[in-house]
């Protein structure tokens, strides 16, 4: 048992003022308490933030969405107008975890998971990301579930958030607080690949806190699907995950959003590749064309090598279920 010191802040400047070096932020604790009694991370401070006034999901001044750090993951994936205006999000909350865990996790939370690379829970093995400069045993070992994309000779894990993929795909904007002042980050911006340090998941300075989530008003409820596949139906994480959404003028390609899930470090888009479908037709040699540029520089390891082919297929395949609309 490591022992820890526990408050609970009623204000967000008091919660960022209380943090120290050895202290974590805890909302639902989906994630973070497994890390604790895993004997991964050993917090002396936890700094209750559930009390914050964060729990509001509210329209932006643009027509988008504003979503509070502690709006549950189910309460997001119900919510009325999130099923109406990002049916995409919704289904990405809801391939994930079980209906416990996502009535206790919480939007930022979310966020922040750590990846679920077997060497990085097992405190007895070596992991850069637990402790830099001690070695990858997943380079040589156990790999089917890790990266083919962005990966270093420091890191191949691989970020196992569903709802942070849609996000990746429907350009959201994280809203943090630290002891700085508030600050933005594209979405894009916010998850790291893993480089040469590889113990940081995310470009947060210490100490910030995330407030909300916020969606633009960009319109793709219309044509979206969210397709996941994994070695079982229900609580595993995604092998390879594909949000997509399309706009279209007639059956001509007018904007298209693509990411992926359980390939990389991070959610992974190329909005440049993106971009060259735009006016052609939308097919199955588009969505092809997509994929290959999705893919290029794709590398596996012993077990994994599978998971190219298996990216490129269900890239295809996700975008054609999105032109048969949200699903």
């Amino acid at each position: 048992m490591n022992p820890f010191s526990y408050t609970r802040p009623t204000g967000i400047d008091e919660a960022v003022g209380l943090f120290t070096p050895d202290s974590r932020y805890i909302a639902g604790g989906t994630n973070l308490l497994d890390l604790m009694k895993e004997n991964i991370t050993h917090p002396e401070h936890l700094i209750d933030i559930t009390r914050l006034p964060l729990k509001d999901i509210e329209e932006t001044a643009k027509g988008g969405l504003r979503i509070g750090a502690l709006v549950s993951n189910s309460d997001l994936a119900w919510n009325a107008r999130i099923e109406q205006q990002y049916p995409l999000l919704s289904k990405a909350i809801l391939a994930g975890a079980s209906p416990q865990l996502r009535n206790m996790a919480t939007t930022g939370g979310n966020l922040l998971q750590r990846t679920r690379c077997y060497y990085f829970y097992d405190a007895d093995t070596p992991c850069n990301k637990r402790q830099p400069g001690t070695g990858c045993p997943a380079r040589d070992g156990l790999n089917r579930i890790h990266a083919i994309l962005g990966h270093s000779e420091q890191c191949i894990a691989v970020h196992p958030s569903d709802m942070c993929v849609a996000l990746a795909a429907l350009d959201a904007t994280v809203i943090v607080k630290g002891i700085g002042g508030e600050r933005r980050i594209a979405f894009a911006d916010f998850h790291r690949l893993p480089g040469n340090e590889p113990e940081r998941d995310n470009t947060l300075a210490e100490g910030e806190l995330v407030t909300a989530v916020e969606l633009p008003a960009e319109e793709y409820a219309t044509h979206c699907a969210y397709l996941k596949i994994r070695d079982r139906q229900s609580y595993a994480f995604a092998l390879v995950s594909v949000a997509a959404a399309l706009q279209l003028d007639g059956k001509l390609i007018r904007s298209v959003r693509v990411a992926l899930g359980g390939v990389a470090h991070k959610p992974w888009r190329n909005p440049q590749a993106e971009a060259r479908l735009v006016g052609r037709p939308a097919d199955k040699n588009a969505f092809g064309d997509l994929a290959d540029a999705l893919l290029v520089g794709a590398t596996g390891f012993n077990d994994n090598q599978f998971k190219i082919e298996l990216a490129r297929r269900a890239i295809v395949r996700a975008l054609s279920d999105a032109i048969e609309g949200a699903a």
